[in-house]
């Protein structure tokens, strides 16, 4: 029978807090609890003590299998699945699971991108286990998240970046917090990202070579109706999504993932799940798995999870919003207004750290969601544009004017914003408007960065983040604690900050062609509008030095990610560019000439019946369709050209550099050509499923 007890439901497969609460003896489980919360050495016994009772656990759970659960700088997840059976003396089987093997796997590492980190014959990598993200069963395999390292120590994926980053922040935050009288034990941020995708029927997917290669059609005209009616956002939900959303749910709720909120998106056929704030880590975690089981439960409703940034032309693409927020382990979010003027000045000290580190490090919020898919959505009048900017609304911008101008502030009433002497007024969560052109917008007690794509890892952006956050915090609590007046030092520290950095705040229409022109030419901020433009920055010296010293990257995995991310580029690219000769060749041209044969010929046989009938549709239709062809023709080949040897350089900033300047237009030369093609020619001939078809199959 259905289980319908959600709170029963929730967490049934995860070895969470109250499973260890309740198998672990009080010795082993306040240990534990010491290494989750303090980053303390878990001693071997202990170790023992878990990994028979996770075993037990998992065993009495249905699984059979154990796996480290990493994730590698592909964007996905990976798992080797090892049995928990042992041979036994009496010739049977005891299933068996060790501390060692808990903490530490030996994956081969041979095959992940490493960006030079190793040679590709260095094969050995290992797993160590993440305890403050929950081991969990996932079809009869018990996973254990994990980091995931070379043989020599260099980090191979995403989450030991995020969890230094993390470190980095909770120190920097525990000092500024001692200046303010509060000794917390740990500071930490929270994520709830929200994730937008797309829904297309399966039947019509397998049918698209463009979709099952690269994720988004590279061909494609607009139907009659796409989105302009704004009549499927936020609309009744239809049977067969709504199927699918309720399987979804269930299966979210038995890993813990705090699934909350879904709706119908802007675009047809586009949704979006959202989920409850956790710890960053976890948060990370959790949003590799929600678009994993997104796509395992779409298949089975017939249908198929499209993640990809930009799947349709002309309809809006899909994000993820990442809602980002700092919290004490007493539950104090730092970014809210408190009660008294302390308060307030501690708010408005981790506010301008944001502000501050957004500004400095601009161009690594930028490269941390850089991809080629992402790079199709920024700026395209539906998500933020490439440029950098924060949002904090009218009233909240006010008062730092204020301040930074040591005038009254007129809100409510008169305040004058000598910090520690008068309060500010108490902000509700709606105090603004929110502003859906910005990229990273202040939302009452949180900042939503909401640049990021539907298919990243939000680890990437977080890193970047914490680390920046980290940075500023760094230089206030240097100089707040040799102040020998902390008041008037904190009084001047954030005034110097607001006018020191008072660019990088904009409230207006980030979509509009002033704003590109204001913030480049007048501001002073960068516009990296592609990854080719953007991952180069990664190395900058400013950006190198920060990130080493705290000790978030060394200086050869800085140059690995480089690597790694623009050979992810051009390598998409030079899929997408192959894929569409492949299209062109196979299916586009040959159909084209086939309905041109018809066209023809019915032209013939109404002449031979009689010489004045004039034929208009039929000749002009295939004068353009010949003249079509024989565009398609030239823009094939010179897009074949573009891609012979394109990745056989050792230089990828220079390949990466030909993809944006040479590929990508090939490509959008190509498909104009086609897209015309098909408004012209009859459905009967036309290879794949039209547009129309796929977005509103599924209704």
């Amino acid at each position: 029978m259905e289980n319908t007890n959600i709170p029963e439901l929730f967490g049934s497969l995860v070895f969470d807090d109250k499973v260890m609460r309740a198998r672990l003896s009080e010795e082993v489980y306040s240990s534990l609890k010491k290494t989750m919360i303090e980053n303390t050495r878990l001693d071997n016994r202990v170790a023992d003590a878990v990994a028979e009772e996770m075993k037990n656990w998992a065993v009495e759970n249905g699984a059979t299998h154990y796996t480290h659960w990493f994730q590698p700088l592909t964007g996905i997840t990976a798992e080797k699945h090892d049995s928990f059976i042992t041979p036994s003396p009496d010739g049977g089987v005891i299933m068996e699971f060790s501390g060692k093997e808990l903490i530490k796997g030996e994956p081969d590492a041979s095959s992940f991108p490493s960006g030079g980190l190793r040679a590709t014959f260095e094969a050995r990598g290992y797993t160590a286990w993440d305890p403050t993200s929950f081991a969990f069963i996932k079809e009869h395999t018990l996973c254990i998240p994990t980091a995931f390292c070379s043989y020599s120590g260099d980090a191979l994926d995403k989450k030991t970046p995020l969890l230094r980053s993390m470190q980095a922040l909770n120190r920097q935050a525990k000092r500024i917090l001692k200046l303010f009288g509060n000794d917390v034990k740990y500071v930490r941020t929270n994520v709830g990202p929200e994730q937008e995708y797309f829904l297309v029927d399966k039947e019509m997917f397998e049918k698209r070579p463009d979709l099952i290669y690269t994720g988004r059609t590279l061909f494609g005209a607009m139907p009659p109706k796409g989105q302009e009616l704004d009549d499927h956002y936020f609309g009744m939900i239809k049977p067969r999504v709504s199927a699918f959303m309720k399987e979804l749910n269930d299966e979210l709720w038995k890993l813990g993932i705090l699934a909350k909120t879904e709706h119908n998106e802007v675009a047809p056929a586009q949704h979006e799940l959202a989920p409850i704030f956790s710890t960053t880590n976890v948060a990370t975690d959790n949003n590799q798995l929600t678009m994993e089981i997104m796509k395992k439960v779409a298949r089975k409703h017939g249908m198929v999870c499209l993640l990809h940034e930009k799947p349709f032309a002309g309809v809006n693409g899909s994000g993820k919003h990442n809602n980002w927020s700092i919290q004490t382990d007493e539950g104090a979010n730092l970014l809210s207004p408190g009660e008294t003027p302390e308060e307030n000045a501690q708010f408005l000290l981790f506010l301008c750290a944001v502000i501050q580190a957004v500004d400095d490090y601009q161009d690594l919020l930028r490269l941390s969601v850089a991809t080629a898919g992402n790079d199709h959505r920024l700026g395209a009048n539906e998500a933020p544009p490439a440029i950098i900017s924060v949002f904090l609304g009218d009233e909240l911008t006010a008062i730092l004017n204020a301040i930074k101008n040591d005038t009254p502030y007129e809100g409510t009433k008169k305040i004058t914003m000598k910090l520690g002497v008068h309060s500010l007024p108490r902000f509700s969560r709606d105090t603004t408007d929110r502003n859906r052109t910005s990229p990273f917008a202040f939302t009452g007690n949180k900042f939503e960065f909401r640049s990021l794509g539907s298919s990243n890892s939000i680890a990437c952006s977080n890193i970047m983040l914490n680390a920046a956050v980290a940075e500023s915090l760094k230089q206030y609590a240097d100089r707040l604690e040799n102040a020998t007046d902390f008041e008037n030092e904190l009084h001047e520290l954030i005034k110097e900050i607001i006018k020191g950095h008072e660019r990088i705040i904009f409230n207006g229409n980030g979509y509009g062609e002033e704003w590109i022109e204001e913030a480049t030419k007048v501001r002073g901020l960068s516009n990296l509008k592609t990854t080719a433009d953007a991952m180069p920055h990664l190395l900058d010296e400013q950006n190198k030095t920060m990130l080493m010293e705290h000790k978030v990257f060394t200086e050869s995995e800085l140059h690995s990610r480089c690597e790694i991310m623009l050979e992810n580029y051009c390598k998409s690219v030079n899929i997408e560019g192959h894929t569409m000769v492949d299209m062109v060749r196979k299916s586009y041209l040959p159909s084209i000439e086939e309905y041109l044969y018809s066209l023809a010929k019915t032209t013939s046989l109404k002449k031979s019946i009689n010489e004045n009938v004039k034929c208009n549709y039929e000749i002009t239709t295939l004068e353009r369709l010949s003249e079509l062809s024989d565009n398609i023709l030239q823009a094939t080949l010179k897009l074949e050209d573009d891609l012979t040897g394109l990745l056989d350089s050792e230089n990828i900033i220079e390949t990466s550099e030909k993809v944006r300047d040479e590929v990508l237009p090939a490509m959008e030369e190509l498909r104009k050509y086609v897209d015309e093609a098909e408004m012209l020619t009859s459905e009967k001939y036309w290879p794949y499923p039209s547009y129309g078809k796929l977005l509103f199959s599924v209704y």
